[in-house]
């Protein structure tokens, strides 16, 4: 199925999700995470803001917070992401896309130093192939990076195909962590 199509139809099934099932399974995936030890282990993580029934964060960012953790947002910055710090999810507002980032923050962008980086994404394959919604900031983002961290899908478990279409230049996850399941899925840092 070419891409723009399977973005499409998991969009769908994504947007007629209840917002009840939508809380149950982003309660049991952050919890399948949670319990991780890389995600113990990480001092400093990336997360996401979740838009149209994408699998919450909130659960994880109060979890690092009192952890004591150092945990950073994405911000859209013309056609690049930066990270920013935040210490409380009100820090968040309205940007682009309609996404809450770290907008009116006045903090520099954060060195790329994560050690765990949780990824959304539209679908993901059980190489750790993962499809957006197209516009590629975070393939961008990682492209740069000297150094990956740990990266993980987190998603509904019905955003897991067992094939994508990818591309020479994709960077594949480590590990997709759904409500039902945890799959370690790719072990080297470039395809």
């Amino acid at each position: 199925m070419p891409k723009q199509q399977l973005r499409d139809s998991m969009l769908i099934r994504r947007a007629v999700l209840t917002d009840g099932l939508w809380q149950t399974n982003s309660q049991a995936a952050q919890q399948r995470l949670l319990a991780l030890d890389l995600f113990q282990r990480a001092a400093r993580l990336a997360l996401y803001a979740p838009l149209k029934h994408e699998i919450d964060t909130a659960l994880l960012f109060d979890s690092a917070r009192q952890a004591g953790k150092q945990v950073l947002y994405p911000l859209v910055c013309g056609d690049r992401l930066t990270f920013h710090e935040i210490e409380t999810l009100g820090q968040l507002q309205r940007g682009s896309f309609g996404i809450l980032e770290p907008c009116l923050l006045a903090t520099a962008a954060a060195s790329p130093d994560f050690d765990l980086m949780v990824v959304p994404g539209v679908a993901f394959d059980l190489q750790g192939h993962r499809i957006g919604f197209g516009k590629g900031y975070y393939d961008r983002y990682l492209a740069g990076l000297t150094h990956l961290p740990t990266l993980v899908g987190l998603c509904h478990d019905f955003q897991v195909c067992s094939e994508l279409p990818a591309e020479g230049h994709d960077i594949r996850m480590h590990y997709l962590v759904t409500e039902a399941r945890l799959l370690e899925v790719a072990v080297t840092d470039r395809p």
